[in-house]
């Protein structure tokens, strides 16, 4: 009987800024502390990362909370796109991805190419970042201001 090989995926070296730290590391811990699976795994990634200034060079390529995420995964689901977001941001939409889910754990601190197993439901998954676009501010300005001259020179009525 030939035994089963068990290919073992290196985990990819990941980074978090130092914004968004002090925050993760407080959710983490908090679920931590209730025996929550995914805030035991999110905790784990977060002291296994480094934490870097907001301002480096590479940040803009790294998930991020607030990141769009364009990721496939072995099993041969078709690609998809989410944020990452908060716990408390992810509402009803499938297109927002909470850091305390499995999927989200995995995903902060990756960059593009990066390959990152995690388990749902106890089986084995593995990720792999295709795309990282940070977010925007979701502000529109209704009209924009625009410096006008005014028509004439009159400063209008003075007081006396």
């Amino acid at each position: 009987m030939k035994q089963k090989e068990c290919a073992v995926l290196p985990l990819p070296k990941i980074a978090l800024t130092a914004s968004d730290y002090p925050r993760l590391e407080q959710i983490a811990r908090n679920a931590a502390q209730k025996g929550d699976l995914d805030g035991i795994f999110l905790f784990g990634e977060i002291n296994r990362a480094a934490i870097v200034p907001d301002e480096r060079d590479d940040v803009r390529s790294r998930v991020t909370v607030g990141s769009w995420v364009t990721y496939c995964t072995d099993w041969g689901a078709p690609r998809r796109t989410v944020q990452l977001v908060w716990p408390e941001e992810c509402w009803s939409d499938p297109a927002r991805i909470s850091v305390l889910t499995p999927l989200g754990a995995a995903l902060i601190g990756l960059q593009i190419g990066d390959q990152m197993p995690y388990f749902v439901a106890g089986c084995l998954n593995v990720i792999r970042v295709q795309n990282v676009t940070q977010s925007s501010p979701n502000v529109v300005p209704l009209f924009r201001a625009h410096r006008r001259r005014p028509l004439d020179d009159d400063p209008g009525p003075t007081a006396a």
